[in-house]
């Protein structure tokens, strides 16, 4: 997972476990730091995994990545 930050927040990119395979996943979060950005995520995670999958099985994706916001 890796942050990038931007005016207001910025992104935590995290990998979505598909069998062997992986998928890119990018939320945009609001959070100042990366430590609040990942404590949101990991405290999410479910959630997160399960929009992610819903994406991604519906074809909603951005230069082949899953881009999702805070809940």
């Amino acid at each position: 997972m890796r942050r990038t930050k931007s005016d207001g927040g910025g992104t935590i990119t995290f990998s979505l476990a598909l069998g062997a395979a992986r998928q890119l996943c990018r939320l945009a979060t609001t959070f100042q730091t990366d430590k609040q950005a990942f404590n949101y995520l990991h405290k999410n995670r479910t959630a997160f995994e399960h929009m992610a999958r819903a994406r991604l099985a519906s074809g909603e994706l951005e230069d082949g990545i899953v881009v999702l916001s805070m809940l």
